[in-house]
């Protein structure tokens, strides 16, 4: 077992009390030590040879993106628990022996909930590429995969056209409350690209909106974004770090994508949200704004969804 349980509880006393810790243990009590719920029926082969993107939502933050023949795995959290404290409400959307091989995983900062050392060492064979925003490496163990950082507006590429650019988010970046001081820029979303395809992942983030507009500029015509959409309480302490519901579908409306998918929600106990509550005021200020029919993919833990489908073969002469 690696060395990254040192300084876990207090990971996890970071990310907790970083979310008003005191109203969120009264309110949330019962859930704390609870057995997470089971997914039945789970994907044992994610890999869909009818589609070009597809999206499955294993839970939080973390999505198993599939481009053509590539696989992006967004922040992710396969573990029981986060920090060794928080309990899941729910299991993890897929087994880690039916992931397939990853072309990259996205980490879009290093709170205990999104950067899970413990779940990169559970797919580890798996990974090929891991890419971190700046600073992020120095809390990287000894893995065998290429890791790298990127910084805003960075990008990286492969020869064959898979490209993966770090864009703006507002957020913060420490893991253990006492490294605030040095990663004041360690946090990020990420715009994936290609063969003519487009994702977006938002990581955690608060509202901004010429971070999304300037992003939207730079790609247009994304073809999904996969935004977080809660913690959505207590309003007045999260929009400093974290998007709401209705700042999430504002989010989508400034990026200009063709599709969301809402995510970062009802896993964990970080907020005094009520369960389901974050999503369904989602939906209802996506009626209010008049979103467009089909452009709102909602996904339930392990499910998974055809985005962009594979053209069929021409007909035989």
């Amino acid at each position: 077992m690696r060395l990254f349980k040192v300084g876990a509880f207090l990971a996890a006393a970071a990310l907790l009390s970083g979310c008003a810790i005191m109203p969120i243990v009264s309110r949330n009590a019962g859930n704390l030590f609870r057995t997470p719920d089971p997914v039945a029926n789970k994907i044992k082969q994610p890999v869909r040879t009818d589609a070009r993107l597809a999206v499955l939502w294993v839970g939080h933050a973390t999505c198993l993106v599939q481009m053509d023949d590539r696989f992006i795995l967004t922040d992710p959290v396969l573990t029981a628990t986060v920090g060794q404290l928080a309990q899941r409400l729910v299991e993890p959307g897929i087994e880690a022996k039916a992931i397939p091989p990853i072309d990259a995983v996205l980490i879009s900062h290093n709170h205990a909930d999104h950067l899970s050392l413990g779940s990169l060492e559970m797919i580890e064979p798996k990974i090929r590429h891991l890419v971190m925003p700046r600073g992020g490496l120095t809390y990287l163990t000894d893995f065998s995969f290429d890791a790298f950082e990127l910084g805003t507006w960075e990008s990286w590429e492969e020869k064959d056209s898979l490209k993966i650019t770090a864009v703006p988010a507002k957020h913060v970046g420490f893991r253990y409350g006492v490294d605030n001081a040095w990663t004041d820029d360690a946090f990020t979303g990420y715009v994936v690209e290609y063969h003519g395809l487009r994702v977006f992942f938002g990581g955690d983030t608060a509202y901004d909106e010429f971070a999304f507009v300037e992003t939207a500029r730079r790609f247009p015509n994304l073809d999904v974004a996969l935004l977080p959409i809660a913690p959505a309480e207590p309003r007045e302490f999260m929009r400093r770090t974290h998007i709401g519901p209705e700042e999430a579908v504002q989010v989508f409306l400034d990026l200009g994508a063709k599709v969301v998918v809402p995510i970062h929600r009802d896993t964990f106990v970080n907020s005094t949200d009520e369960r389901g509550v974050a999503l369904a005021r989602f939906l209802a200020e996506a009626k209010a704004k008049n979103l467009p029919e089909g452009s709102v993919a909602v996904l339930d833990f392990g499910q998974q969804k055809i985005l962009v489908p594979k053209a069929p073969p021409p007909p035989a002469d």
